[in-house]
């Protein structure tokens, strides 16, 4: 069984990996293209940096950005800065979501805390909401880190999480299976209309969350119509 505490362990884990790997870059590397569109690696490490800066706003009862146009002007604006001092940025921002992840008690991580657009969870979720952040744009780096690395318990998961998410969607109008090689099921998007089956969308958990995240347009994947569009996380 998961608990948030082992969860902030995992994000810790998972960001010295990341800033080990990042080490070895050349400063040059920095103003090159990602694999998010648009976005140079600077735009990405910003952007893990402000996101860490977010999450204690939550924490705090703030709001999560001051608002969008500030969320995106602030990475824009943190882009362009030299590797060593993006490096920093990063390792200082995520300390910071760390100690404050390990001052939590039990009844702080059961109260109800309210993200990007009104969204609300558990305090509880946002150690596993910072480790997806983690990995996925560790992933997004393309500096050798693929879908392929991921820990296998996070890909579970995480897969876990974008069927929640993605269920009863309003931005997906057909029912889904996913379907993974080891024969487990997830159902999500839209509700199944009577006397339909649902577009069962086959796979190995990996190529599923490289869909659900945006990742990948559904390489690996089967099904017996093309796969629908995905709202943008």
């Amino acid at each position: 069984m998961t608990t948030p505490a082992h969860d902030a362990d995992l994000v810790r884990s998972a960001t010295e990996e990341l800033l080990s790997a990042l080490m070895k870059l050349e400063g040059s590397a920095v103003p090159e293209p990602s694999q998010l569109p648009g976005w140079t690696r600077g735009h990405v490490l910003t952007h893990l940096a402000r996101n860490a800066d977010a999450l204690l706003n939550v924490l705090a009862g703030r709001p999560m950005y001051a608002s969008g146009e500030k969320r995106e002007a602030d990475i824009e604006n943190g882009a362009s800065r030299a590797l060593g001092t993006l490096l920093d940025d990063v390792r200082v921002s995520s300390s910071r979501l760390a100690t404050a992840f390990a001052e939590l008690g039990e009844e702080d991580w059961n109260r109800t805390v309210t993200l990007r657009n009104g969204v609300t969870d558990r305090a509880s979720s946002l150690p596993f909401r910072r480790w997806g952040e983690v990995e996925l744009h560790h992933v997004d780096l393309g500096i050798g880190y693929t879908l392929e690395d991921l820990p296998g318990s996070f890909v579970d998961r995480q897969l876990a999480y974008m069927a929640n998410r993605f269920s009863g969607h309003p931005g997906i109008s057909t029912a889904l299976e996913l379907r993974a090689e080891d024969g487990r099921t997830w159902r999500t998007g839209a509700e199944q209309a009577a006397g339909e089956g649902p577009l069962v969308v086959a796979g190995t958990p990996v190529a599923l969350v490289g869909w659900l995240t945006g990742r990948t347009s559904g390489s690996g994947l089967s099904a017996r119509e093309s796969l629908p569009a995905l709202p943008p996380l």
